[in-house]
């Protein structure tokens, strides 16, 4: 038996007005998933626990198996698991976004006019991860010492490791925050003044580094300060790949879900072009899973990160054209080698399509309502269709799954009998 689970970050959302009140899954041409769901399985399933926040971490590590209550320990950790960085298990590590925030006030001290900023941009127009590389340096150069070190990572995403550090203070998600004043958003609570200092300081040297002022030049939004959140500690997650008896692989640009797969024992696949927006290798990610499959691999998780992108934005239109590349240009190349390996060796297969949580783009930002899940079976042992594969169809068929992490042995042990 293959299993294949497609994850669509972010795809669930809300009735768009400008889309007639549908939401993009339903507005989006999508034949693939929507026959997932018309002649497998479909429902409603809630990734994100009571109380929990709707993060992607919480939310992966749910469908990956793992139930978050138990062992979650904050984003950042997973994501230097995944950048190969050293942690020891007192250390507290930190996701670093760099990001764009709107030109200082005239007036004021230094923590006044940077408090009255706007965030205008969470990536800094997507930095590349060569000119990231070379702005993080520089805050090392600033800032790095026998206690504190940032690492980079890919485009605007890397992590400072605070050996021994403080993690009780709130910290926000600059995606969050997008169009917002920063002042009510800004590091506080216990061991939060470090962290305020380096976001203070970084907004006075970063914006005239060189690779800002060609990034000017070029109309390019600068990379003019340093956001830090989503602190924890090193996880302690079993071996899940074990303990279901599965070789299986991840294949994603986003270091968290690879942390994850990491640690869930999966290999890591690498995948050329693949961005983590709209503008991924969605055809490079099919044949990844293709080969992996093809190379003796029992499971593989493919995520995509373009919707949630879009969500973030408040991109319409991509984010209904992100999940119709999903569906053309990923779920349908993998199913068709699939039914291709059947018909010529007689094994069946297993696919799941689902996001993580909802990104609606009214609000740009995650919740924690249940999203739909579709599965199809090819011995077709699951059935329990919707007409369609959204928000509301999947949710007429009545099942609801109200822990996520039973997707997993659900889909290999116990199946979806109620």
């Amino acid at each position: 038996m293959k299993y294949v689970i497609f994850l669509g970050d972010g795809m669930a959302d809300l009735p768009v007005p400008q889309l007639g009140q549908r939401t993009p899954l339903m507005a989006a041409a999508k034949p693939n998933m929507d026959r997932m769901a018309s002649e497998g399985l479909a429902g409603m399933i809630k990734t994100v626990p009571e109380g929990m926040n709707p993060g992607s971490d919480t939310a992966n590590m749910a469908v990956m198996g793992y139930d978050p209550r138990r062992y979650y320990t904050g984003r950042s950790p997973l994501e230097a698991i995944s950048m190969a960085v050293e942690m020891a298990p007192d250390d507290v590590v930190f996701r670093c976004n760099l990001v764009t925030l709107s030109d200082e006030p005239a007036s004021g001290d230094a923590p006044e006019r940077f408090s009255a900023r706007t965030m205008l941009d969470y990536s800094a127009d997507e930095i590349g991860s060569d000119e990231a590389a070379r702005l993080i340096e520089q805050v090392n150069e600033a800032f790095a010492d026998d206690t504190m070190r940032f690492y980079p990572g890919k485009s605007y995403r890397h992590c400072l490791v605070w050996k021994k550090g403080e993690k009780a203070m709130a910290l926000t998600p600059p995606h969050d925050i997008l169009t917002r004043v920063v002042g009510p958003y800004l590091p506080s609570g216990p061991g939060a003044e470090p962290l305020l200092s380096m976001m203070i300081q970084s907004a006075r040297f970063l914006p005239g580094h060189p690779v800002n002022r060609a990034r000017q030049q070029r109309r390019l939004r600068p990379a003019n300060a340093i956001w830090l959140w989503g602190q924890g500690t090193r996880p302690n997650l079993p071996d899940l790949a074990r303990q279901f008896h599965l070789r299986g692989s991840v294949i994603s640009a986003v270091d968290l879900v690879r942390g994850l797969g990491i640690c869930a024992g999966l290999d890591v696949v690498e995948v050329p072009g693949a961005t983590g927006n709209i503008h991924t290798n969605f055809a490079g990610k099919a044949r990844a899973v293709i080969q992996e499959l093809a190379r003796g691999q029992d499971y593989v998780y493919v995520h995509v990160e373009a919707p949630d992108e879009c969500g973030h934005r408040a991109e319409i239109d991509n984010k209904v054209r992100a999940i119709e590349l999903i569906d053309e240009q990923v779920i349908g190349p993998v199913w068709a080698y699939l039914e291709s390996q059947r018909l010529a060796t007689g094994e069946p297969y297993r696919l799941v399509v689902l996001p993580d949580h909802p990104t609606p783009l009214s609000l740009r930002t995650h919740t924690a309502d249940p999203v739909p899940f579709a599965v199809f079976s090819s011995d077709g042992r699951d059935h329990r269709p919707a007409a369609a594969y959204d928000e509301q169809s999947c949710a007429r068929t009545g099942l609801a799954l109200n822990t996520g992490h039973e997707l997993l042995p659900r889909l290999i042990r116990q199946g979806f009998r109620e």
